[in-house]
């Protein structure tokens, strides 16, 4: 296996930024900071996974047909030519038909450099046709990645650089 990313957690300014954005200003900044200390980063469960599961940072539930925006906290340092492919969970999928709003998250290697710090959230539905209530309890894992490589086309003279968040690729196309 090559090792070719590392995981970290975003400054604890940038997430209160986004945990207050996402969730108002109800919760107090101290509390923000609590959940901050508690993140956990991503990791594999056994030698032969290939997802690292991200951790909720706080508990979540999630009535049949209800969404979420989850900043998880975590940003990734990885290699160029690669990118981290995200998923839903493989149990909560199945049980829960929890499904990513975006089908599958993709986190380019230049994303890190974005001005929110490449900041990975998860929007999340519950996507239940059985009426399940789905929690995802603080700690638990809910969303898995994976790194693949890719190529480009030969004739790719591609030279624009990162400088957002979400869909800043295609402003200005």
């Amino acid at each position: 296996m090559r090792r070719i990313a590392k995981f970290h957690k975003v400054s604890a300014e940038q997430f209160a930024e986004s945990w207050k954005d996402t969730f108002g200003e109800d919760i107090s900044g101290e509390e923000i900071q609590k959940l901050y200390e508690e993140i956990r980063l991503p990791k594999r469960a056994t030698s032969g996974s290939a997802g690292y599961d991200f951790y909720a940072p706080d508990t979540f539930v999630l009535e049949p047909g209800k969404t979420v925006k989850i900043p998880t906290g975590i940003r990734v340092e990885m290699e160029d030519g690669w990118v981290l492919k995200c998923y839903p969970r493989s149990g909560l999928g199945f049980k829960y038909r929890l499904q990513l709003n975006n089908t599958v998250g993709i986190i380019d290697s230049d994303y890190f450099y974005s001005d929110n710090e490449g900041h990975i959230f998860a929007k999340l539905t519950n996507d239940s046709n059985e009426g399940k209530t789905l929690e995802i309890a603080k700690g638990t894992g809910f969303m898995q990645g994976i790194f693949v490589e890719y190529g480009i086309t030969v004739d790719d003279d591609t030279d624009e650089v990162r400088n957002g968040g979400f869909g800043s690729t295609t402003k200005g196309v």
